[in-house]
């Protein structure tokens, strides 16, 4: 079976082969792949308990899939494309031999340093192309990776290299991110005040910026290097064994370090990745996020590699020289597939549109968009301005959790549509509950989305706490995979996330999704971005709060508030209508661009006092800009 699906009778088929026998079309795609021992049982499940396995008794190395066997057929084709921060520095094209070359060379570097085998190696770097070397050496060797996102703090660093009990920490002088130059050194120096596991600090030069050396932990990549040849021959892995760690903030407590496994995720990613994006031998993809986020690891490192394409990888940010470097590096790079957030998307969208017509995109033939759903005033904008009406979009809903992309369409091969995540992938089973816990089996229908089978990329555990991992996500729909979303589903089939579950506000008995009415409000011309939450109301139960930004020019007035209420009452119903409007200069957002939504929440019900560590958002000053300015 080819692992890429090339027409919609195509999908249909493999969609109903995956549903009716999961074990037999799983083990026809991992077909595909190199393996040092084939598998001796394709599933076993329970999850009641829960426990997932797949590829039971197999044993492989991922990087033979992402490295070796493409030395064979495309050893001069150039696997990674790095563009630094700034323009005028050149950008770097790494072929599959190079890459093999360099990946090897450090996986002995790894090993000279004390790393063996299961040991925890930290990754906290800029989005230098060494970056996406080092997680392949961790897995050429079998040491399991922890890519910490290189903005966050120095407690949030800590936080993660404690729970995972890391060895050896990755890291850089300092990293380019626009005109700034982030101290991450100094930053790790910090956190490694309360982190006894660490026992060497390899440092990569980029900034050559002035740091602090200790001796005792201290070595640098590029000496490290000259002491190794590149000859490291690949550790045989189960495929059940650890391949990375990755954290994800929970709602409350500390982040939940989610353990991903050799095989089953190896299968998963290379499927999507070629059948979401259609990839063609060829092609130039990009993906905008940072490797510190799973969308990095999955779509910008291992699904693409695993394909033997050519990814893209950029150092940057949208605004840095100016707001049209995403379309300058399409335009310079011929990118075929871009892949991007939303908030990106309405971000750009703020600036005149001639930065992007300035720019040649006649090369794009896939756009996608990943971390929340996309408004349909930013997907018409997308649509027109980058894809000039001929890019079909995908508009991905997955998690850290998932590994992969869940629900998506396919592009140029299933039907799109603004708003909507679409479709499932083959091997995905959704649907829909209701608050009991029952499978809603109309097929028009809103409810809890629940996930009725495994796939293989799914998180097998929380590291450290498996009883968390079954109390978040099969606790309460036993023998489902509770992912936390709501959806509603069209009479065609088609899958709308409408938000987490606790952003469903029920207000005066009716249950009112905050997706919907942001998308409502992000309808007015004169409005950005808003975030809608609940609040407590003595006559309602809950009345809803919406913070709203404006384009820079608007001035916010009873009019504009008086409009937008109207708009949203107009769409989704009166009982929709915020109680409150509050027009803000920023909303709080992670790193990855979510909206913090349980903060807004806590000013919404004017519960100040504990707001948690916001140190990890990527704005912190607007909380109190907020929480100074709250109705």
């Amino acid at each position: 079976m080819s692992l890429q699906i090339r027409s919609l009778e195509a999908y249909q088929k493999a969609y109903q082969e995956s549903i009716e026998c999961p074990a037999d079309f799983w083990a026809s795609i991992a077909e595909q792949f190199v393996w040092r021992k084939k598998w001796d049982k394709v599933l076993d499940y329970d999850w009641l308990k829960p426990t997932t396995q797949w590829f039971l008794g197999a044993q492989l190395n991922i990087t033979e899939n992402c490295l070796d066997r493409h030395l064979v057929t495309r050893p001069d084709q150039t696997a990674i494309v790095w563009e630094p921060n700034d323009p005028n520095e050149p950008s770097q094209q790494i072929s599959y031999k190079e890459l093999h070359s360099q990946v090897c060379s450090f996986a002995n570097v790894l090993k000279n340093n004390g790393v063996q085998k299961g040991d925890r190696v930290c990754l906290y770097m800029p989005m230098v192309a060494e970056l996406a070397v080092a997680v392949l050496a961790c897995a050429r060797i079998g040491a399991v990776h922890s890519v910490v996102f290189a903005g966050f703090s120095s407690s949030a660093l800590a936080v993660r290299i404690n729970d995972a009990q890391c060895k050896v920490l990755l890291t850089a002088d300092g990293g380019f991110r626009g005109h700034k130059i982030t101290p991450l050194k100094d930053i790790a120096d910090e956190a490694l005040k309360t982190c006894p596991s660490i026992q060497k600090v390899i440092v990569y030069q980029r900034t050559r910026q002035n740091i602090t050396w200790n001796p005792s932990l201290d070595v640098w990549w590029h000496e490290e290097l000259q002491k190794v040849n590149n000859h490291c021959p690949a550790e045989p892995m189960d495929a059940e064994d650890m391949l990375f760690i990755l954290y994800t903030s929970g709602s409350t407590g500390k982040p939940k370090g989610m353990v991903h496994t050799c095989g089953g995720y190896m299968v998963y990613t290379a499927y999507s990745f070629q059948n979401v994006f259609q990839y063609q031998e060829g092609d130039m993809y990009w993906c905008t996020a940072d490797i510190g986020w799973i969308t990095g690891h999955s779509y910008i490192v291992y699904g693409p590699l695993l394909s033997g394409a050519t990814t893209l990888m950029f150092e940057g940010v949208p605004s840095y020289h100016d707001f049209g470097r995403f379309w300058e590096i399409c335009e310079k790079h011929k990118v075929n597939q871009f892949y991007t957030a939303p908030t990106a998307i309405r971000a750009l969208a703020k600036y005149p549109v001639e930065l992007v017509t300035k720019y040649d995109l006649s090369n794009l033939k896939v756009l996608g968009t990943v971390g929340e759903p996309i408004n349909e005033e930013a997907w018409h904008w997308y649509d027109q301005h980058v894809g000039k009406h001929r890019c079909p979009i995908v508009d991905t809903w997955w998690q850290t959790e998932t590994g992969g992309i869940m629900i998506s369409s396919l592009a140029g091969i299933t039907a799109d549509k603004p708003t909507f995540a679409t479709h499932p992938l083959p091997g995905i089973q959704p649907v829909l509950l209701d608050q009991q816990g029952n499978e809603i089996t109309a097929t028009k229908a809103e409810g809890i989305l629940a996930i009725k089978h495994p796939w293989p990329s799914l998180a097998r555990t929380i590291y450290g706490d498996h009883k968390r991992y079954k109390d978040v996500y099969f606790a309460a729909y036993p023998t489902y995979y509770f992912p936390g979303d709501g959806a509603l589903r069209d009479a065609g089939g088609n899958y709308r996330i409408t938000g987490r579950v606790d952003d469903v506000v029920i207000v005066s008995g009716h249950n009112l999704g905050t997706a919907p009415i942001e998308n409502a409000v992000n309808e007015h011309e004169k409005v950005v971005e808003s975030a809608v939450v609940g609040f407590p109301h003595e006559v309602k139960g809950n009345a809803l709060y919406a913070y709203v930004t404006t384009y820079d020019d608007v001035v916010p007035s009873a009019d504009l508030t008086q409009e937008i209420k109207e708009i949203v009452s107009k769409t989704i119903g009166p009982i929709a209508k915020p109680d409150k409007i509050q027009f803000v200069k920023g909303l709080p957002k992670t790193r990855s661009g979510k909206i913090m939504r349980r903060i807004l929440r806590k000013i919404a019900a004017k519960d100040t006092s504990n707001l948690g560590d916001v140190s990890t958002l990527l704005n912190p000053e607007v909380v109190q800009d907020i929480i100074n300015h709250s109705l």
